[in-house]
């Protein structure tokens, strides 16, 4: 599928009503599980991705290239509109995160995130107006071929300035980006005022406020347009194999192994094959 057609097929979820739930994925076959669970767009996870290869998030530990070609396979498997969870863009500076969008065009994928992280533990947010030119140069190289999240991570790294949030939030929109992502804002309240300032632009939220769980229906309800699960699949998921293995340091063989069938598993890959 061409470029342009993938965007607005892409982009037709989060204008819809009740926009998408777009669970992540962090490797072939939970792709496929999200797939056949009936999700119509599906995400990569930089933590998940992080974790699965023994490093962490958030500090250029993983290269471009690795999560091109990540996120390459979940498209290719799955057929679905992927969104790559890049981080800031795999760049430092704002033509290196056009060079990023571009490679992400070529490996067939329908969106991309670029966060105002900086990778720097020591300042994690960058600049105002880097952040803003950094977004403005993926929403360039894009041109209309891949949905860009402007993102800023002002709540998790430590800033809960919801009046600076906007203000970028509302910066990414005016240079062109498509989705705009605040993860955990504080309460639903801020939430509101976030959907409500930079309004008509779709808003994706991760999971929930930052107090609270809601449900789909009632992030639905105050405006938001994409929920997504961010490494929250992939934690459940490592939940499970931690109980097994304690299970199995307990001598309880039963409990260890108790899973899905590889009948099930076989089935999976043998429909994506086809």
């Amino acid at each position: 599928m061409p470029g342009s057609e993938l965007y607005e097929k892409f982009m037709a979820l989060h204008t819809r009503e009740g926009g998408l739930v777009m669970p992540n994925a962090w490797d072939g076959l939970s792709a496929l599980m999200v797939a056949d669970a009936g999700f119509e767009a599906i995400a990569t996870s930089s933590a998940a991705l992080a974790a699965t290869l023994g490093r962490s998030d958030g500090r250029h530990e993983v290269t471009r290239g690795e999560h091109l070609e990540h996120a390459g396979l979940l498209g290719r498997l799955t057929g679905l509109p992927v969104n790559g969870d890049f981080e800031d863009g795999y760049g430092d500076t704002p033509e290196e995160v056009a060079a990023t969008v571009e490679a992400a065009v070529e490996f067939g994928l329908a969106g991309i995130g670029v966060e105002d992280t900086s990778g720097n533990p020591d300042q994690p947010i960058r600049d105002f107006d880097d952040a803003v030119n950094r977004v403005r140069s993926a929403v360039d190289a894009a041109k209309g071929r891949l949905a860009v999240t402007g993102r800023t991570d002002n709540f998790i790294q430590g800033r809960p300035d919801l009046d600076d949030t906007i203000r970028r939030l509302t910066a990414f929109a005016e240079v062109g980006a498509d989705v705009l992502y605040a993860p955990f804002p504080p309460d639903l309240d801020a939430l509101g005022a976030i959907v409500t300032a930079v309004a008509p632009t779709p808003v994706n939220v991760l999971v929930s406020p930052s107090d609270k769980v809601l449900t789909v229906a009632e992030l639905q309800n105050a405006g938001v347009k994409r929920i997504s699960l961010g490494p929250f699949l992939y934690a459940n998921a490592m939940a499970a194999l931690e109980r097994a293995t304690k299970a199995l340091v307990a001598g309880d063989l039963a409990s260890a192994t108790t899973g899905m069938s590889f009948d099930r598993i076989g089935e999976l890959i043998a429909r994506a094959k086809n």
